[in-house]
């Protein structure tokens, strides 16, 4: 007997932010969302600082320069 596994892809494509959370697309169409507080460096920053980020190992993590921080898809899973 044989066992298939699917593997989905768990890199980021985009994010965006609303107030409290922030929102995070999935190459395989999943979304995240996950709270501001848990990235203080997020919490606190602007609006413009938040948005001023890139992805980072084709999708693998997201860099904020300005901020100095980097967060990594697989540790939002």
């Amino acid at each position: 007997m044989s066992i298939l596994t699917f593997s989905k892809s768990a890199n980021a494509v985009n994010i965006w932010f609303d107030d409290i959370q922030m929102h995070v697309f999935l190459e395989d169409g999943r979304e995240l969302s996950i709270p501001i507080d848990w990235f203080p460096s997020l919490r606190n920053a602007t609006r413009e600082q938040r948005d001023n980020w890139r992805l980072i190992g084709d999708g693998e993590g997201l860099h904020w320069e300005e901020l100095d921080e980097d967060i990594l898809i697989e540790g939002l899973l």
